[in-house]
């Protein structure tokens, strides 16, 4: 008999579904649902630009929608399909995106008495109002606790767990008081669709748990009350009532409950897995191996490496976590990133581009790309830091910002637009060479997401800069279809080596650096290392007067 898996991807904007034959990966089904509250399904503060919440609902309806999308398009596509074929649920999600629930799991923004509270909402991973409590955090770990923020990368981010907790403690104590517990999104989906949302007794997934959480098997889980008490006495309390266990993502999380199995479609009792992100389970996606650097390329990027966990790994400072299976069961997996690309891009198009490129935004972008063609690297003269939205990695830093350097009276919109591709690849190459400073080697790139099929420009110039070829996911959907390998492993269908060799697979086109290119290039990036450190540590000394008028030589030499 054919068996099909489902998986389930939240992203920032939309969720989307993907369903999968496991006989040979072939993608049957696929429906996007866009989050309706808000701007793009975000909701948004005027006077705090660093809010950004999502209203719970908008996930159960886009669950329902996204689902019977996916089984309707399999049907006409299929002859003989039946949605009794479907053996399992995965689950994937942005992150760190915590619920504030009640004892029963609810959500408080379901509930009417706090339906207009920001604060009672999902706070969204790109919240970054605790900042100050991610520096807090930090100083008292380093004294108190340094193995553990060692294996975070030795700085707590504003995006992750605590951080969050911490703010709404202090923003509005009112909705920390009414908040029985805290639940990752990737974990309370699961827990919806398998009937049990008890904070208590739901599973978690050690890819959330570890990666934001500060959770580790080796320090017994969850960090101690005793740190936790000299923060706020608050989450010292509140630890009792989170957990003290999290699961890989081939793990049951439940059965499929009667209710959920009604509202999809699908047959009461198949196996929902445990919960991770949507970028570790877009890694497996993407057929992720020792030796490949996985990076998804969307608004933000994020990358992902494994090393077996039968070796020993060195801490790797300004990494988003060390964490024991949480890519991988069997692997260490090591989290990077972004936290802006696409949207840098973005931006850049909608504000500041004029319409001589084109009337739309797809215009200007093609309009743009056509201009860049012939340009030699370095002949822009221009030189950028992509922190529009602070540094997620190497610095860690959401107070950064971003920076455009060597611009003159003739430099154009799609000059400007390089030096943004340039500047995100430079910075992806700085995560590179501080992951194989600490031993774990990238012999290769698998890039998924948009631009990674949309943009060759774009593709080129990684493989220029970063000096290693450039694969791109076959599949569209690395994410959804990740989470389906997992909900494919939770039912007993296989491994997950072995359905990953079976429904995945890179495209045909790999983009192999440049030689010559690679030469100015290197140049280039040692002056963004130049700029990336002055601006970006307290530690730096020297001297930046040089960069300008390097830029201009290298600009004379390449036009």
């Amino acid at each position: 008999m054919k068996r099909y898996s489902l998986g389930i991807d939240y992203g920032t904007n939309s969720c989307r579904s993907l369903l999968i034959d496991l006989d040979n990966g072939a993608e049957v089904g696929s429906t996007v649902f866009n989050y309706p509250s808000g701007e793009m399904g975000i909701l948004l503060d005027e006077k705090n630009p660093h809010v950004a919440r999502q209203n719970p609902q908008d996930y159960l309806d886009g669950l329902e929608a996204v689902t019977r999308g996916a089984l309707q398009q399999a049907r006409e596509k299929v002859p003989g399909f039946d949605a009794a074929q479907v053996v399992g649920i995965g689950i994937d999600t942005t992150g760190s995106t915590p619920i504030p629930v009640n004892k029963e799991g609810t959500p408080l923004g379901l509930l009417p008495e706090f339906k207009n509270n920001l604060n009672a909402m999902v706070w969204l991973w790109k919240d970054h109002t605790g900042y100050a409590e991610a520096a807090e955090i930090t100083k008292l770990a380093h004294e108190m606790r340094p193995n553990i923020i060692a294996k975070c990368g030795g700085i707590y981010s504003s995006e992750w767990w605590w951080s969050k907790i911490l703010r709404l403690r202090r923003a509005d104590p009112a909705v920390f008081a009414a908040a029985y517990s805290f639940v990752e999104h990737c974990d309370w989906i699961p827990a919806v669709l398998t009937g049990n949302t008890d904070p208590l007794t739901l599973k978690r997934g050690v890819c959330s748990a570890g990666h934001k959480a500060m959770y580790s098997a080796e320090w017994g889980g969850l960090p101690d009350k005793e740190f936790l008490a000299k923060l706020d006495p608050a989450l010292a309390d509140l630890r009792d009532r989170l957990y003290e266990v999290a699961h890989t993502a081939d793990v049951k999380a439940g059965d499929l409950c009667a209710e959920w199995a009604q509202r999809l479609g699908l047959k009461a009792g198949i196996a929902v897995s445990v919960g991770a992100f949507d970028a570790h389970m877009g890694a497996v996606g993407a057929g992720i191996k020792e030796g490949t650097l996985v990076k998804i390329l969307g608004t933000s990027t994020c990358d992902l490496m494994i090393a077996p966990t039968s070796k020993p790994l060195a801490d790797v400072p300004g990494v988003c976590g060390i964490v024991n299976g949480s890519v991988l069961p069997g692997y260490y997996g090591i989290e990077a990133g972004q936290s802006a690309v696409g949207d840098i891009f973005l931006w850049f198009v909608n504000h500041l581009v004029p319409d001589s490129y084109g009337a739309s935004v797809g215009e200007k972008f093609v309009n743009m790309e056509k201009a860049m063609a012939g340009q030699k690297p370095g002949a822009t003269g221009l030189l950028a830091l992509d922190w529009n939205n602070g540094n997620r990695t190497i610095l860690v830093d959401v107070r950064l910002t971003g920076l455009l350097l060597g611009q003159t009276l003739h430099t154009e919109a799609h000059e400007i637009y390089r030096a943004y591709i340039e500047a995100t690849a430079f910075g992806a190459l700085t995560i590179i060479k501080r992951v194989e400073e600490y031993g774990v080697k990238v012999e290769e790139v698998i890039n998924t997401g948009g631009l990674s099929i949309k943009n060759a420009t774009l593709m080129q110039c990684y493989a220029d800069i970063i000096g290693k070829p450039m694969k791109v996911s076959q599949s569209e959907q690395t994410c959804a279809l990740g989470a389906a390998i997992f909900g494919a492993a939770a039912a007993g269908a296989g491994e997950v080596g072995a359905l990953q060799a079976k429904v995945t697979a890179t495209r045909e086109k790999v983009y192999y650096p440049i030689p010559e290119n690679q030469a100015v290039y290197a140049e280039l990036y040692a002056l963004y290392r130049t700029l990336h450190d002055a601006f970006g540590t307290a530690e730096w000394s020297g001297k930046i007067n040089h960069v300008m008028k390097d830029l201009l030589d290298i600009r004379a030499r390449q036009s």
